[in-house]
């Protein structure tokens, strides 16, 4: 009976030993600490800017579908507004949400936001009316300064997620004021404001 516990105990030791593997072999790569997200070669500064222009840019090759199916078939589907020019609505999506994160009291560095649209998937009337979906929307966002011009921040990838109400949901929240074009513009707001709000690393000079 001895010999089992003994080999009960091993087992369980063995276990606990195999969980603890992975964060010391971590700990072992791990570069040289220089701080949270702070790599050789570079400095972390706080992101003080006051938003004075948005230019937005959906590339021709960007295709535009009003296919009422459950999947969206093209770079962009968007519902939000009355057909006609998707891009051109788009747009004004993002420069109402730009507009809103303008500083009033004028103290950040000026900087010009240039947005580049790679997707935006909205939904559907079939999708919306149904079982829900998701916004997607993904664009490039570069940050300049709005008195050189010059780069501040380069060209980065940013992927934004938004739930779509689906069915009753959906329904309520458009009788309640919550249009797709709403949620969407406030979604923006808010993506804008996180991008261009909070800490950036550059490279040390």
């Amino acid at each position: 009976m001895g010999f089992v516990k003994f080999i009960a105990l091993g087992a369980v030791c063995a276990i606990l030993t195999a969980c603890g593997t992975p964060d010391q072999v971590a700990m072992r790569n791990a570069p040289l600490d220089l701080g949270p997200g702070i790599e050789a070669g570079q400095t972390i500064q706080q992101r003080d800017y006051q938003i004075v222009d948005l230019n937005f840019v959906a590339p021709a090759e960007l295709s535009v579908s009003e296919r009422n199916g459950y999947y969206p078939m093209a770079d962009i589907v968007w519902r939000g507004d009355r057909i006609g020019d998707r891009k051109a609505q788009i747009a004004e999506l993002f420069r109402t949400a730009a507009t809103r994160n303008m500083d009033a009291d004028g103290l950040g560095r000026p900087v010009v936001v240039d947005v580049q649209l790679r997707r935006f998937h909205g939904v559907t009337e079939r999708v919306r009316y149904s079982v829900g979906g998701v916004y997607n929307i993904v664009f490039d966002m570069t940050v300049r300064d709005a008195t050189t011009g010059a780069v501040i921040e380069p060209a980065r990838k940013v992927v934004a997620n938004l739930p779509a109400p689906g069915g009753t949901a959906a329904i309520i929240a458009e009788q309640s004021g919550q249009t797709e074009k709403v949620r969407v513009t406030d979604f923006l707001t808010l993506v804008l404001s996180d991008e261009l709000s909070g800490s950036v690393q550059t490279a040390s000079r």
